[in-house]
C-alpha cells in the first residue's frame, strides 16, 4: 500500500513537472514575426492548431492542457502578434487578456480629411486614396447633418485602433460615431443653440483653424456670427487654403491673387459660410460654435504672441494690424531675416 502511494506521488509530481516544463518553456518556430487571427467562436482545438501551425507553440497539447486546467476562462477573438520566443502559458494568458495587435492612430484637432488620409496611410493598412474615397461620402452623415457635401468636419479627432484588416469604411464609421456622441452631449448642454448641425460644424471648423487658444474660441465664434448677421464676408484665410487644397494648388502660402479664387469655400470672394466644414474640429471648437460669446467684435488679428487682438471697429482693427506688422518686422530684423 505504501509503495503504491509512493508510486502515485512519483507519477503525480512527474506529470506536474513535465506539464510545467512544456507550458513554461519558451518556443519560437517562426522567423521575424507571426500573426494568429482567432475567429469569434473558434474552439480551443482550432486555436491550438492555429498557434502550432504558425510556430507559436511546438504542438497543440500544452495549450489544450492549459485549457483543461482553466475550463471556465474565456479566450478572446482577434489578431495576435508574436515577435519573440514565448511559452505556451504566456500565449494562453495573452489570448485570455485579449491583448490583440493594433495600430494606434492619433488624429489631431483641426486636421482636414487630406491630413487624416496622409496620417492613416502611414500605417500601411489603409491607403490615402481609400480613406479619401470614403471621406467624400457625405451621404453617410445625411441623416444627422443634412446637406453635408462630404464627411469633412465629422471625422472626430481622437485616437483610433486599426488592425491589419481594418478598412476605410470601418475607420470612418468609428470616427462618425465618436462625433455623434460628442456633438449630442455638447448640444444637450446648449439647449438654445441652433439645430442646424452642418452650420454649427462648419463654423466650428473655422474657429478651430483660426485659433489654438481655448479662451479665444468663443470670441472667434462671436466674430463670425456677428459678421454673418450683418452680411459681412467672413474673410477667413483658412477657407482660402482649403479651396486651394481642393484645387490642388496650395503650396504652403496664400498669395494676393488667391483671395480672388473662384470657389464656394473662399470666404473672401463669397459671402456667408462655406458649403461645409474645412477641417475636423475638436470638442472646444464645437462648444464655441454652439454657444458663441456675446460680443460686438467684428475683427481679429494675430498679436504675435500666439493669441489675437479682437476689435469692434475697423479703425481699431487697422491699428491692431499695424501693430502686428511692426512687431513682425522687428522680430524678423532681430532674427536676421530679410524684411
Amino acid at each position: 500500500m505504501k509503495l503504491r502511494r509512493l508510486l502515485a506521488l512519483f507519477l503525480f509530481f512527474g506529470l506536474a513537472f513535465c506539464a510545467g516544463y512544456v507550458t513554461l518553456r519558451p518556443y519560437r518556430g517562426f522567423s521575424g514575426e507571426a500573426f494568429v487571427d482567432i475567429r469569434r467562436g473558434a474552439s480551443t482545438l482550432e486555436i491550438a492548431s492555429d498557434l502550432a501551425s504558425a510556430g507559436v507553440v511546438r504542438s497543440e497539447w500544452p495549450f489544450l492542457l492549459l485549457r483543461l486546467i482553466h475550463p471556465r476562462s474565456v479566450l478572446k477573438a482577434g489578431e495576435y502578434r508574436f515577435d519573440r520566443p514565448v511559452s505556451p502559458l504566456a500565449v494562453y494568458h495573452k489570448i485570455l487578456a485579449g491583448d490583440v495587435f493594433y495600430f494606434a492612430v492619433t488624429i489631431p484637432e483641426g486636421y482636414n480629411m487630406f491630413d487624416i488620409a496622409e496620417t492613416v496611410s502611414r500605417t500601411g493598412v489603409i491607403s490615402r486614396e481609400a480613406f479619401l474615397a470614403e471621406a467624400r461620402r457625405g451621404e453617410r452623415i445625411a441623416a444627422f447633418a443634412q446637406g453635408a457635401p462630404t464627411l469633412e468636419g465629422f471625422l472626430f479627432p481622437d485616437t483610433y485602433r486599426l488592425t491589419r484588416h481594418s478598412t476605410a469604411e470601418q475607420l470612418v464609421g468609428q470616427m462618425l460615431r465618436r462625433f455623434r456622441d460628442v456633438f449630442l452631449e455638447l448640444q444637450g448642454a446648449a439647449p438654445s443653440a441652433t439645430r442646424n448641425v452642418l452650420e454649427v460644424v462648419t463654423l466650428a471648423s473655422l474657429v478651430e483653424k483660426e485659433t489654438a487658444v481655448p479662451s479665444e474660441r468663443p470670441l472667434a465664434a462671436s466674430v463670425f456670427r456677428n459678421r454673418l448677421r450683418l452680411g459681412m464676408p467672413l474673410q477667413c484665410d483658412p477657407t482660402v487654403i482649403y479651396a486651394l487644397q481642393i484645387a490642388g494648388r496650395y503650396g504652403g502660402q496664400i498669395h494676393k491673387e488667391d483671395l480672388a479664387l473662384v470657389s464656394p469655400y473662399n470666404t473672401y470672394a463669397r459671402a456667408g459660410l462655406p458649403p461645409g466644414p474645412i477641417a475636423n474640429p475638436g470638442r472646444a471648437s464645437l462648444a464655441a460654435a454652439l454657444s458663441p460669446a456675446q460680443t460686438d467684435y467684428l475683427y481679429f488679428v494675430a498679436d504675435g504672441q500666439g493669441g489675437h487682438i479682437f476689435s469692434k471697429t475697423f479703425d481699431s482693427h487697422s491699428k491692431a494690424v499695424a501693430s502686428y506688422v511692426r512687431g513682425a518686422r522687428r522680430r524678423a530684423s532681430e532674427n536676421g531675416k530679410p524684411q
